[in-house]
């Protein structure tokens, strides 16, 4: 793997019908959110070749609106990203990125925004993106990072919804 994109889920309703937070849906903001994201990234030629997402119904969601600027990439949707920790979350990477030239992984905060920040460290990213990404991670927003021949970080961008305006 030489590149990650961790894309957080676009903006859902406070509570599910079912009442639980798995089941959540995107509103109509998260929509826009999402695909917007899905917009900026290919924009910039960040194109993803393995997607692994959250198999929550926000997640989903999120995919679908994104993925019109992947078009024809399938994710694998895994129930364990579930608001994943971040060392989970690095197992996975480990795993499953070598079979891949870009991953991307869309779930949710706080497992993304942990290890997003754990990687700006890493990378000796400017303190501003650090102080960035400690504010929170977006909904809808990603973090990119480059990964040498050793697998260490390298800061690679921080996009936010906001900053499309």
């Amino acid at each position: 793997m030489n590149r990650l994109i961790l894309l957080r889920h676009g903006d859902a309703e406070r509570d599910a019908e079912s009442g639980d937070d798995f089941d959540r849906r995107l509103t109509d903001l998260g929509r826009r959110e999402a695909e917007g994201a899905g917009m900026t990234l290919s924009e910039l030629g960040l194109m993803p070749d393995l997607v692994l997402a959250s198999a929550a119904v926000r997640v989903r969601e999120s995919w679908a609106e994104a993925s019109r600027s992947f078009p024809g990439l399938e994710p694998q949707f895994e129930k364990e990203l579930y608001l994943a920790e971040p060392g989970f979350l690095r197992s996975v990477i480990s795993l499953r990125g070598p079979k891949c030239h870009t991953l991307m992984i869309v779930g949710h905060n706080p497992g993304l925004q942990d290890l997003a920040t754990r990687f700006l460290i890493e990378a000796g990213a400017p303190s501003s993106a650090i102080n960035r990404i400690r504010t929170g991670l977006p909904t809808a927003g990603a973090a990119v990072f480059l990964f040498d021949d050793n697998g260490r970080p390298a800061y690679d961008g921080l996009f936010y919804p906001r900053d499309r305006h």
